[in-house]
């Protein structure tokens, strides 16, 4: 559904982007993930049409971005990193002037704002004025006047920036109901947890280019294997748990703790199961008492920083 070769963007003398390669299918979650100044949003507004690229060709839906944008800007939808309401108008305002921008006939147009006020969990705040919204509610109001017109593919540039927790699951749910329906989101975030718990595939951007992509499992395999962990109940017995872990886990980094927390990392080829039943035994032998156990993979967090590393160190 969207797909990116090559594309270069430069402002002046700064190469924002510097061949970008990017394929997103019909119906998935692909993630933008990247330092400030990566390039993620310069991304989103070349596919959106609002700015043209200097090289390579970005295609949404089939059709080119630069010599057929008003066939692209039909099928998309997009939500900026601020939200675009106004405060002197109702939520249902809000929704009917996009609806009359695009276009659409007046009771197909109070259909849709009721409908999607509804889906959005604001019917009951749709007459009132926006400037009374909380940040949530407004992060929803403008997500849902990007739907108006019923896109094929959503653009979310950092969406949930700002928002409380419960604001922010309430967003991902509204994302993961939209890509149930049908709908291919691109979403640039700078919560790694966001990208771990929507995307499909998350591709990873520095320096204007894509330094790595894949499944969240794909990267957090290729970057940091499985980790083996143990937190003994009594931190007295930290330095006992890390002598066992690194007897069996068999090197030397593998024992240092990291507060109460015994970490080691698995042996490529190595049963990370038996590993840890093994570990189990010894530490029940051992008479040490264990809050928390298990086999992990690198977390999303230690994959982005351990890639900006080496491009910085590149």
């Amino acid at each position: 559904m969207i797909e990116v070769d090559g594309l270069v963007k430069r402002f002046s003398k700064t190469v924002a982007l510097d061949g970008i390669e990017l394929a997103v299918p019909a119906g998935s979650v692909c993630a933008l993930l990247g330092p400030n100044g990566a390039g993620k949003t310069t991304v989103v507004r070349i596919l959106a049409t609002l700015l043209r690229a200097d090289a390579g060709t970005a295609r949404v839906g089939g059709f080119d971005v630069a010599s057929d944008p008003d066939r692209v800007r039909e099928l998309i939808g997009l939500t900026g990193q601020f939200a675009a309401v106004d405060e002197a108008l109702t939520g249902a305002e809000n929704l009917l002037l996009i609806a009359k921008l695009r276009e659409l006939p007046r009771r197909e147009a109070r259909r849709r704002v009721a409908e999607l006020l509804d889906r959005f969990g604001l019917a009951d705040v749709g007459g009132r004025l926006a400037r009374t919204y909380s940040g949530g509610m407004r992060r929803r109001l403008d997500v849902a006047a990007s739907l108006l017109g019923s896109p094929k593919v959503l653009f979310l540039d950092e969406p949930t920036t700002g928002l409380d927790p419960r604001s922010r699951a309430d967003v991902w749910a509204l994302i993961r109901g939209l890509v149930a329906d049908g709908t291919t989101v691109l979403l640039t975030t700078q919560y790694l947890e966001e990208a771990d718990r929507l995307a499909d595939t998350i591709s990873v951007i520095d320096r204007g280019r894509v330094i790595q992509a894949g499944t969240p499992f794909q990267l957090k395999a290729r970057v940091g294997g499985q980790t083996l962990t143990v937190r003994p109940v009594e931190p007295a017995r930290v330095r006992d748990t890390a002598e066992i872990v690194k007897r069996i886990a068999g090197a030397g980094p593998s024992g240092d703790t990291h507060g109460d927390v015994v970490s080691a990392v698995v042996p490529a080829g190595s049963d990370a199961a038996a590993m840890l039943a093994e570990v189990a035994a010894e530490l029940r032998r051992a008479g040490i008492s264990v809050g928390e156990i298990g086999v992990r993979l690198a977390s999303l967090d230690e994959v982005f920083l351990a890639l900006t590393a080496k491009e910085l160190v590149a």
